[in-house]
């Protein structure tokens, strides 16, 4: 299939583009920066900024499945502000999908996240559950993933676990209690290429994570412990938590905000993991511990 990954040169697209190239596919990268480093070797490379129609329309010609993975981290405060998730989110999901279904695209597959929700508590879950919207509403052939905080080689997860919570003491909104359902990159875009090859997945919506549900606070210490140190987590109240973050979110330069505090206030895990319906047990799945432990490695 000729496939176009919108958002190809990002963490999950780069991993993607090297999974469906692996399978025969024919895959071109479309992203505002595609950088021939970043990229597989053969995987096509095209500029665009989902923001703007125009500049990613001719893309989608001859296409025969697109992959829309553009996002913000919510894990930081964007640059220009939280109105960012809306403009990305939802407005670049309106774009691609109008690009997708003008030029008949056959599978269309969206990356959002679990708790997505037009309702949601934050700005990054009520833009992706606006976006969940543009695609169910569309004429395409879809399907949707929800996945919980994925981890690999080129992610932010845990990085800003260690940004979050330093080693030797850490200072954590409710004690770090906050459940987390980590999920490895190649598990992750095993299921996504498997998405656009079988059409019992066209019109499905599916949560998934990890074979772990793990708190932020063993999170902590399961990185730290991986290298050589050890962590003691002190507990701050999520009242407090709120107003240094509030407080932060207003200086230029910090990373975090009130977003970022109303995030920690919910668990991203599924009340069930949709792994089963690409042949997964979580048995099979990568955990957090073998990835940092280096021993997620398997014999080809």
């Amino acid at each position: 299939m000729k496939v176009l990954v919108v958002g190809g040169s990002g963490f999950v697209g780069t991993n993607l583009c090297r999974e469906l190239k692996e399978r025969g596919h024919e895959v071109t990268a479309l992203s505002r920066s595609p950088s021939s480093d970043e990229l597989p070797k053969g995987v096509n490379k095209t500029m665009g900024n989902v923001t703007v129609y125009d500049s990613i329309k001719d893309a989608f010609e001859g296409m025969d499945a697109v992959y829309n993975l553009v996002a913000l981290s919510p894990l930081f405060k964007p640059s220009g502000g939280n109105e960012m998730h809306d403009k990305v989110h939802r407005h670049g999901t309106e774009n691609v999908v109008r690009a997708a279904e003008k030029n008949e695209v056959d599978r269309f597959v969206q990356m959002s996240a679990l708790g997505a929700d037009p309702d949601g508590p934050t700005a990054y879950i009520r833009a992706k559950g606006e976006a969940e919207q543009i695609v169910t509403e569309s004429v395409l052939d879809w399907t949707i993933f929800r996945p919980s905080v994925i981890f690999g080689d080129g992610g932010e997860f845990v990085s800003f676990t260690k940004l979050l919570a330093p080693p030797y003491v850490s200072a954590l909104p409710g004690g770090g209690k906050t459940r987390f359902q980590p999920l490895y990159v190649d598990d992750v875009v095993g299921m996504m290429a498997d998405a656009i090859e079988d059409d019992a997945h066209i019109g499905e919506i599916y949560e998934i994570g990890g074979p772990d549900k793990l708190t932020l606070a063993e999170i902590a210490k399961m990185i730290h412990k991986s290298n050589g140190r050890s962590t003691t987590i002190v507990p701050i109240p999520m009242g407090l938590a709120k107003v240094g973050l509030t407080i932060g979110g207003a200086i230029p330069g910090v990373p975090m905000g009130t977003d970022q505090y109303r995030s920690l206030k919910f668990d991203n895990v599924t009340d069930d993991n949709d792994i089963e319906a690409f042949g997964y047990g979580t048995g099979e799945l990568t955990t957090l511990r073998a990835y940092l432990n280096n021993s997620h490695v398997k014999d080809k």
